[in-house]
């Protein structure tokens, strides 16, 4: 395994982990809710998986790969769209830049980080919110 990938699953297993702990001391306070944990993590798995999975699929979807933008994808209509407000080329540092470049090179360590451990939590919160 590369160290992107140990830096992130390490990150993830802290996310999840810090959200079982805070699930069960909460449950502790309260014995007739026991369905607000499973919430938690099945919430926190869901949140940390869009981030490293479902996120770069979604680009990838669309039309930003690693060989370029796919002819007739979305892509190719932001990208055409784009181009004729520019006056012919694309801006750097454009949505379309932006995505095009996720597509290409994938995430950095840090912006998949930082998207696990935002989405985990908001996954974690919203999985308690729906066990209530």
């Amino acid at each position: 395994m590369g160290t992107r990938t140990v830096a992130v699953a390490i990150v993830t297993l802290f996310v999840i982990g810090c959200t079982i702990v805070g699930a069960a001391a909460e449950d502790h306070r309260s014995e007739e809710d026991n369905g607000s944990v499973i919430g938690t993590v099945i919430g926190a798995t869901v949140g940390a998986g869009l981030a490293l999975i479902g996120l770069p699929l979604g680009i990838a979807a669309l039309g930003f790969t690693s060989a370029g933008i796919a002819a007739g994808s979305v892509a190719a209509k932001m990208m055409s769209a784009a181009a004729i407000a520019n006056g012919g080329g694309v801006a750097a540092g454009s949505t379309v830049a932006v995505l095009q470049s996720i597509g290409a090179a994938g995430l950095s360590a840090g912006a998949q980080a930082g998207l696990t451990a935002a989405l985990g939590s908001a996954g974690a919160a919203t999985g308690d919110w729906l066990t209530e």
